[in-house]
């Protein structure tokens, strides 16, 4: 899984890229087929924006973007964003192999 940090308008410090990385790195726990995590930081205006793009198998690609004057809270919020579509999807595929095959003909 590769983890790629870019920042637009602003400099990554070392701790920024240690919280961005620590934290990400919790999100194939919540969906088991992912292969790149690229994290983009902005700075616009008064707000910073944080945007979350993970690339997993069989073309799924999961976006989140959150914006707050604070750049920690707003990779925090995209980070919940991003885990909340990861867990819906897993969730989808879960059910819908569980899902007999009798019942979805209509039957």
């Amino acid at each position: 899984m590769n983890i790629i940090v870019n920042a637009r308008h602003m400099e990554v410090t070392d701790a920024i890229r240690e919280f961005v990385e620590k934290k990400v790195s919790k999100l194939p726990r919540f969906y088991d087929n992912v292969q790149q995590i690229q994290v983009q930081l902005s700075r616009e205006a008064d707000n910073n924006v944080a945007e979350i793009i993970v690339t997993a198998k069989r073309r799924n690609t999961f976006v989140a973007s959150h914006r707050d004057a604070d750049l920690y809270a707003s990779i925090d919020q995209c980070l919940h964003k991003i885990t909340e579509q990861l867990r819906r999807h897993k969730d989808r595929v879960r059910d819908r192999k569980a899902t007999p095959l009798s019942e979805t003909a209509g039957g």
